[in-house]
């Protein structure tokens, strides 16, 4: 399961089942994680959460 965040066609964000967490992909994303520390852990939550819920309706598709 991936999460990419873009803006502009840039790859800014980066979420992965295998690695489990938000990860920034460019400078100024870094830079802004940096200033606001629950940004990833927060942007995890969120992709976590979308993964359990595209694991569940997959389930029921399958049905």
């Amino acid at each position: 399961f991936v999460v990419v965040g873009m803006v502009d066609g840039v790859q800014m964000l980066h979420y992965d089942s295998v690695s489990k967490r938000a990860v920034a992909k460019q400078d100024w994303m870094e830079r802004y994680a940096r200033e606001d520390r629950d940004y990833l852990e927060g942007q995890t939550g969120l992709a976590q959460g979308e993964q359990q819920w595209f694991k569940v309706n997959i389930g029921t598709a399958k049905q």
